[in-house]
């Protein structure tokens, strides 16, 4: 039994704690909610709850269909046991349809359909705002071997195709989200961080409601409301 110690991170929405077992940690979900790198702070009443719920639940999904992620069990409501990895200084965002940054880059319109989806690279940098980095770039600069960016993007292209049915059969469209990866002692690679409103848009099917942390980014209200609808649609119970 996994036995929580002293924290060792604290980021915008979890924090890490050391556990009696080296090779796992204990990450727990907070409700505090945050925009533009953390400019825009607020709280959404039990997303913590909310978001281990449906990222404990993605995450098993992921794991019976082939990925290997840092998930090894739920603990309680706010608590999952995880892989203790050294995550890569790098966000993938996949984008499945224009939205967010990528319509205010390319002055398109939210909603418009891609040829093929997009994959993007980011530096995890809160005070200079992730910047877009190239693919060549985590080599280039050491985060990441050739190996391991080519390993990466094989995993999130097997991720999309698993997500956007998982998600399609649930009545949400996914329009983008960011993903991180990290490797153990071993240098075994593994999906980490959470799946969630946080990090993905998801709109509904059929209305093109938004049911993401861009409720709370944009002011749009029922914030908590949409957390639970999409809670209720992916794991079909609260």
């Amino acid at each position: 039994m996994l036995t929580r110690k002293e924290k060792i991170y604290e980021g915008k929405a979890k924090i890490l704690y050391k556990t009696n077992d080296p090779m796992y940690l204990i990450q727990y979900f907070k409700d505090d909610a945050t925009a533009f790198n953390a400019k825009k702070k607020g709280t959404i009443v039990n997303k913590g709850i909310l978001n281990n719920q449906m990222s404990s639940f993605i995450f098993q999904f992921l794991e019976k269909n082939g990925v290997k992620t840092h998930f090894k069990e739920k603990l309680n409501d706010r608590e999952m046991a995880v892989r203790a990895l050294k995550i890569f200084p790098v966000e993938v965002v996949v984008r499945n349809c224009v939205a967010g940054s990528l319509a205010k880059r390319l002055g398109l319109e939210e909603g418009m359909a891609l040829q093929q989806p997009i994959l993007e690279f980011f530096y995890k940098s809160d005070p200079l705002d992730d910047p877009m980095i190239s693919e060549t770039a985590p080599v280039a600069l050491g985060w990441m071997t050739q190996k391991e960016v080519e390993y990466v993007n094989q995993e999130v292209w097997k991720v999309n195709k698993l997500m956007t049915q998982f998600f399609d059969e649930r009545g949400i469209d996914l329009i983008d989200y960011k993903l991180e990866f990290g490797k153990d002692a071993q240098g075994n690679i593994f999906l980490a961080d959470e799946i969630s409103p946080d990090g993905c848009r998801l709109w509904e099917k059929g209305t093109g409601e938004k049911l993401d942390k861009d409720r709370f980014r944009r002011d749009l209200g029922k914030v908590e409301e949409s957390y639970e609808k999409v809670c209720r649609l992916i794991c079909g119970t609260l």
